[in-house]
């Protein structure tokens, strides 16, 4: 450890990293150098959680696995320890920063820990089990939807001999995609405190059941931020690219995904249906704006929109 980073940690701290495997759990207690390792099972994360109660945990860092993580963060959350989930990408950024390049499931743990006792990430309150279920529709919807659109593709450039054999698949798909709409829209009319957003956001030309759910599921801070960061949050706030005399082109990137992907496909309708969208789509169009930046200042720009009705409690007025 160099001393610039020895500088910056607060041994009174107990920061824990947690390396996930498919198999296995490699935990390192930063500010105490104590390493353990436990299976990734539901008995093994009961034990795990059982050794770290007995320490004041400052934080708990795990990175986002694509799944292997769950059960660990919901067995923190439930004895309210402070877990945080943290991307892969940062921590690997961070470890090139401090000169680390081997890697083995014990150094990761570490290097976890130590991002945590160095950038000091606050722990945030893990959604309810009715939130993460709908998002476990959301997400399984996606899939589904991606799955479909695959196979419509590869119905277009197939032989006409197999042209059954793609209809009975496209047929159990869009069943499925229907079945899960319906778990969707049952568990969303359980959650009270959504139903006035559900109105205002269903008032607005071009924005359908397939926005609105997502919104409500992916983006719980909808009417509670600035434009500004509602924007970053979605991934539609434009980067900055310069240096010296070089203005490079401007360009979204990070946010929430999800959000991205249903705003595009919502504002292909919107710029058609929408009074407001179009004139604001055509107006760039006529400037000289190329057609996918339109669509993207659209996107912001209704997301703007959105906030500030879930904001002020209002539905859609085209004035």
């Amino acid at each position: 450890m160099n001393t610039t980073t020895a500088a910056h940690i607060d041994r009174s701290e107990r920061n824990v990293g947690i390396d996930i495997g498919k198999s296995t759990l490699d935990v390192c207690i930063f500010e105490l150098d104590v390493y353990l390792q436990y299976p990734n099972t539901t008995e093994g994360i009961r034990e795990l959680i059982k050794k770290l109660s007995r320490y004041n945990l400052t934080r708990i860092l795990v990175e986002a696995t694509g799944g292997y993580e769950r059960g660990l963060v919901e067995a923190c959350a439930e004895k309210e320890l402070p877990v945080i989930i943290v991307q892969p990408t940062q921590v690997r950024q961070f470890g090139k920063a401090q000169g680390v390049f081997v890697k083995t499931d014990k150094i990761d743990s570490r290097l976890i820990a130590q991002f945590g006792a160095i950038l000091k990430p606050e722990p945030r309150p893990l959604n309810s089990k009715k939130v993460r279920y709908i998002r476990d529709l959301l997400s399984r919807k996606r899939q589904l939807n991606e799955m479909r659109t695959q196979e419509l593709n590869r119905q277009h450039k197939a032989p006409a001999i197999l042209a059954a054999t793609h209809k009975r698949l496209l047929k159990v798909l869009d069943k499925e995609i229907e079945s899960i709409n319906k778990l969707l829209a049952k568990a969303i009319s359980e959650v009270t405190e959504w139903q006035r957003t559900y109105e205002i956001l269903s008032s607005v030309p071009g924005v359908g059941d397939g926005v609105t759910f997502t919104l409500l599921g992916e983006l719980p801070e909808l009417g509670q931020l600035s434009p500004r960061k509602i924007a970053a949050l979605c991934g539609l706030a434009p980067f900055n690219r310069d240096s010296g005399m070089m203005k490079g082109r401007r360009r979204i990137k990070g946010g929430r995904a999800p959000i991205r992907t249903v705003l595009y496909m919502a504002m292909l309708s919107a710029i058609q249906c929408n009074p407001v969208m179009k004139k604001f789509y055509k107006k760039l169009v006529e400037q000289g704006k190329h057609k996918k930046v339109a669509l993207t200042a659209c996107m912001r720009k209704m997301m703007t929109i959105l906030n500030a009705m879930v904001r002020d409690n209002c539905e859609w007025q085209a004035n």
